[in-house]
């Protein structure tokens, strides 16, 4: 029994250290990563509107996928979509545009995601909102952000957390450390991807 209860402690604190600064988001759907399929079961997105949407991958931010969305849906129609598909923004450096599009947002939430900038995790993120909100609704809005990794320092569980991210690529961004710029990431993590994917990558990541 007391080994029983050893294991799931450990299964816990590792469940709460990879979630330290990507939030979780296996509800809602990465427009850069969606397949086909995953596109088509969403409301309101028809193949020609999905071809649009992964025809510009890599998208910078969700005003883009909202500009795509407007050309075939109204806007409570794009609304809907954005519950389920959205890709996560970051909390440190999204602007008031941005954090408006997170689903259920209010101006006076917003000034709050801005108040405590910068976040330098998820749980801290948890706990300012947490002072407004309950922990359902803090858990519902996670679900639409992420707090930038240190290239430098970020454990490889917190990079694991990045979306779309292989065991073998964290290793990579691990293998040049340290880096001194962004052109140093862009230069070496391109050796293995296009420059589409890393452009995808590069938003997770920050040498701050």
């Amino acid at each position: 029994m007391k080994k029983l209860t050893l294991v799931f402690l450990i299964i816990v604190l590792w469940s709460h250290s990879v979630c330290a600064q990507v939030g979780a988001h296996e509800s809602v759907l990465n427009p850069n990563l969606a397949g086909s399929d995953e596109f088509a079961a969403l409301p309101h997105l028809d193949q020609t509107l999905a071809n649009a949407i992964i025809a510009a991958r890599p998208l910078a931010n969700n005003l883009e996928l909202a500009d795509l969305l407007a050309t075939s849906l109204g806007e409570n129609e794009m609304a809907d979509a954005l519950v389920e598909l959205f890709l996560p923004i970051n909390l440190n450096h999204a602007t008031r545009d941005e954090i408006m599009l997170v689903p259920g947002m209010s101006r006076r939430m917003a000034h709050e995601f801005e108040e405590y900038r910068p976040y330098s995790s998820i749980e801290q993120f948890q706990r300012e909102i947490g002072k407004y909100v309950g922990d359902e609704e803090v858990a519902r809005f996670e679900q639409y952000v992420f707090v930038p990794l240190s290239l430098n320092s970020a454990s490889s569980d917190d990079l694991a957390t990045i979306p779309g991210i292989s065991l073998r690529m964290v290793h990579e961004f691990e293998e040049y450390r340290p880096y001194t710029s962004i052109e140093q990431f862009r230069r070496e993590i391109g050796k293995y991807v296009n420059e589409d994917e890393v452009a995808r990558l590069e938003r997770y990541v920050t040498l701050d």
